[in-house]
């Protein structure tokens, strides 16, 4: 059976997005491997063993294109009311907290918040199926 273990963001000043990745979800380093012409960075937190893949290329001066393809990657918290607060006090503009219902029941309270270089990030509170 196939285990997910990490996904990969190319990004273009490693400074930036660590402090966004560190201060926004938690995440610290649990690897860096510096090569000629890139760096990875791995981060993670207590609550998972899936890593966020952070990939410097050095030569990169430009923006990265996004295109129309990436949607976003999701993280759980406890309680995405008060998480929104949290990072809405920290600067990082998370967007509203919305809410989908099923047949009248409560199947997701979330928000998005978007990282240095524009990929989108969702925050789900645990709950039914996002644990």
């Amino acid at each position: 059976m196939a285990k997910a273990i990490h996904m990969m963001v190319r990004v273009l000043n490693e400074a930036r997005s660590l402090a966004f990745y560190q201060g926004a979800l938690g995440l610290e380093v649990a690897d860096r491997f510096d090569f000629d012409g890139f760096t990875l960075v791995y981060l993670r937190n207590a609550g998972a063993d899936f890593e966020v893949e952070l990939t410097i290329n050095k030569d990169r001066t430009e923006p990265y294109t996004l295109g129309d393809g990436y949607g976003h990657v999701a993280f759980c918290v406890e309680d995405a009311k008060a998480e929104h607060v949290r990072l809405e006090a920290a600067g990082y503009a998370p967007e509203d907290v919305k809410e989908f219902f099923r047949e009248g029941v409560l199947m997701a309270r979330f928000f998005f918040i978007t990282d240095p270089d524009g990929y989108r990030i969702e925050i789900l509170e645990r709950h039914g199926r996002y644990r």
